[in-house]
This record gives C-alpha cells, sequence and structure tokens, in this order.
C-alpha cells in the first residue's frame, strides 16, 4: 500500500473522532505486516485520564484481531505541522513493531516519514525487563 493510501485513511478515520474538550481531531491508520489496515480516533470523555488516542485505537483494534506485527502508521490531524504521536503512544507502538515507518501528516495533505526509534530514542522494551 503507498503512503498516500493510508494517509487518506487516516484522514478519514479523523472525521470519527470524539473530541468535545479538546476540539483537536487525530486519524490514525496501521498497516500491518500482512497488508491488513486498521484505522482509529481520538476519543474523550469529561474525565481526560480516561482518552484514547487514535494510534492506540488502530493498535487495540489490530492486537484484539490477532495482529502483532506492523509496517507502517499514518497519523494526521487538521493542524498546519505535522501530527506526530504522543509518548503513550510511541512507547505502546515500540512494544510490537521498534522498526516501524511513521508518516506524520498535517491539514494541506503533506507528510513527513520518521522511523519510530528516531521519534522514541531511548524506548523501554521487553529486553530491558
Amino acid at each position: 500500500m503507498d503512503d498516500m493510501t493510508l494517509l487518506r485513511m487516516a484522514h478519514d478515520a479523523m472525521k470519527n473522532a470524539y473530541v468535545p474538550y479538546s476540539n483537536f481531531p487525530v486519524g490514525a491508520a496501521l498497516l500491518c505486516e500482512d497488508g491488513s489496515v486498521y484505522t482509529g480516533c481520538n476519543v474523550e470523555g469529561a474525565s481526560y485520564g480516561n482518552a484514547i488516542c487514535a494510534e492506540r485505537t488502530a493498535l487495540c483494534k489490530a492486537v484484539s484481531e490477532g495482529k502483532r506485527r506492523f509496517d507502517t502508521l499514518a497519523v494526521t490531524a487538521n493542524t498546519e505541522d505535522f501530527c506526530t504521536p504522543c509518548g503513550i503512544c510511541r512507547q505502546m507502538l515500540y512494544e510490537f513493531s521498534p522498526d516501524l515507518r511513521v508518516l506524520c501528516g498535517s491539514r494541506d495533505g503533506s507528510h513527513t516519514v520518521h522511523s519510530l526509534k528516531e521519534l522514541l530514542p531511548c524506548a523501554f522494551s521487553a529486553k530491558d525487563l
């Protein structure tokens, strides 16, 4: 799957975001190594600590369906700057795919490409237990 298709899927997922408190919708699309894709959006609640990011929504959907190996994550928001995963999402994604490619999109459809290791240089993993 090409990067632009994955970014469009993330953009489409962003439309389902439930963000009455932050008004900051985010969408994500996670490409599994087998070619399947899981999308997610952020979902907030009145108790702010129970919010879940778009990236973790996509990851949890994939893991709950038995997926464990991922190739690329696309994440986008309605922002001028490129949207990157937060620290919690970076750490959770690292658990499954330290070599994940991350496409960071913006409002105008442009994007940057990073490795997860670049975004989270000193990640904690199971080997550290």
